[in-house]
């Protein structure tokens, strides 16, 4: 069993009113914790000293042990922990460090045995239940949230439902998460349950609702990073980009400890994207770039995010390259990949004039020429846009050079038995770029037939009905 999300969630129990001795022993964690974590030359000594002085105090010998366990030397943790149930056996925080140590080597079982333990000497103990929860989700989110309602009957004032949000949340089962998130009063639930439930909404696309989450955090946090992050990513998600940019300045420049990955810069170049400041946005995703991606197929993604953000900038020179480089670095490119080159080339085109606007049609031919190689079960699909192609490149269609494509695609899609309405689309450009062509051949007689095969299909076609001279 892998290390568990929330192994360290920190003691529940501690707090003010507490009784001389305990406020003495804290002190006396919070002294040994501190020299522990500092690491001095004489750390054994120090550590040694304490221990000496405090052989039955089973509170601090398992302060001794969490500390060593929060700098990961985990043999200490475990001396010191078997020294506090030395002195204390019915200690139940001792059984959660021991637990803890379990679980950090992967045996849930033994960890489960542990923590069982703790809720035996200390059935109101919240900590012990809701690791018994966590290493048990592994083998049934349902019955490690059951373990959870043991707790509700031993402490009422625990947001039992916020505990088994978390259980949920962390098996990826989001709808339960937010089933029982929705229960809780969000004014008594913790951080990380606000960040669980306003993540649980946005994996499941609830963007309104994590945003509400997000907000409501914020006006308890609002240097926050990730608060700041959800309610810009849920802005971004809303199309509220003017929010979005709001929120992004936040996350960037007003939150403490933040850090930064690819996926932060990738949604400031969408939000930038969405208010219309290309140029900003495609520094965006340059600088997504300049992140660590492990996932190729990930950086792939920025890259052709990269090229829209070029053509939404009409940088179609830009676009292009970068696509290209998309289709370079993607491992196996889709047709549907392919034809985003043709389609960019095809829209740079039509801003071209003269012999370039030709040329660059003509390289949009070329790629689903390609396409129709590496996929030939497109071949519909490729002569019905090498068709158009070659209509935009002969716009007064005095050439007829889209004839013999259109008259391919008519000749793959009538003899279908089932036509849909893309196919019967599809046949009636076919016949009208043929008819058109005909007629201008003056072949008025040729041209008929194409116009009454627009009516076979289409019998409102105001453009056949014109041609043949139907009037209502």
């Amino acid at each position: 069993m892998n290390t568990f999300k929330y192994l360290l969630v920190g003691a529940m129990l501690i707090g003010a009113g507490l009784p001389a001795a305990a406020q003495d022993s804290k002190t006396k964690i919070d002294e040994i914790t501190k020299i522990i974590k500092s690491k001095p030359a004489d750390l054994a000594d120090q550590v040694k000293a304490v221990y000496k002085k405090n052989k039955k105090n089973a509170p601090v010998l398992l302060g001794i042990g969490r500390a060593y366990y929060e700098v990961k030397d985990t043999a200490n943790a475990r001396l010191y922990a078997e020294y506090a149930r030395k002195a204390d056996s019915k200690y139940s925080p001792v059984y959660i460090l021991l637990g803890d140590l379990e679980a950090l080597n992967s045996d849930g079982g033994n960890a489960a045995v542990q923590y069982q333990q703790a809720i035996y000497f200390d059935p109101k103990n919240p900590d012990a239940y809701y690791k018994y929860a966590s290493v048990y989700r592994k083998v049934s989110p349902s019955e490690a949230v059951a373990k959870l309602e043991e707790l509700r009957a031993q402490r009422p004032d625990i947001a039992v439902d916020a505990l088994a949000g978390r259980i949920y949340y962390s098996s990826n089962r989001f709808d339960d998460a937010i089933k029982s998130f929705a229960k809780v009063d969000m004014n008594s639930m913790e951080p990380v349950d606000l960040t669980d439930y306003a993540m649980s909404l946005w994996f499941t696309q609830k963007y309104d609702k994590s945003l509400e989450v997000a907000k409501f955090a914020l006006t308890k946090q609002p240097r926050d990073a990730g608060f700041n992050r959800l309610a810009f990513f849920n802005s971004t998600d809303l199309k509220d980009y003017d929010s979005a940019l709001t929120y992004a300045d936040a996350l960037f420049n007003k939150s403490d400890s933040a850090k930064f990955s690819y996926f932060d810069y990738t949604y400031y170049g969408n939000a930038l994207s969405g208010a219309n400041k290309h140029a900003e946005a495609i520094d965006m995703y340059k600088k997504a770039l300049e992140q660590e991606i492990t996932d190729k197929s990930k950086r792939a993604g920025v890259i052709k995010q990269l090229s829209d953000g070029y053509k939404q900038n009409d940088d179609y020179v830009n676009a292009i390259k970068t696509y290209d480089d998309f289709l370079k670095f993607v491992e196996t490119p889709s047709a549907t990949d392919i034809a985003g080159l043709a389609q960019l080339y095809t829209q740079y085109a039509n801003t071209l004039q003269g012999d370039e606007k030709l040329a660059t049609f003509k390289k949009a031919e070329g790629v689903y020429d390609e396409m129709e190689q590496k996929f030939p079960n497109a071949v519909e699909y490729t002569t019905f846009m090498k068709a158009r192609v070659n209509s935009y490149m002969d716009p007064e269609t005095k050439d007829g050079k889209a004839k013999p494509f259109y008259e391919k695609l008519a000749g793959m899609i009538e003899p279908k038995a089932d036509k849909d309405a893309a196919d019967k689309a599809r046949l009636v450009e076919c016949y009208r770029y043929l008819g058109y062509y005909t007629l201008l051949q003056n072949d008025k007689d040729g041209a008929d037939v194409y116009w009454k095969k627009i009516l076979e299909l289409d019998p409102d076609n105001a453009i056949a009905k014109q041609a043949l001279g139907i009037t209502e």
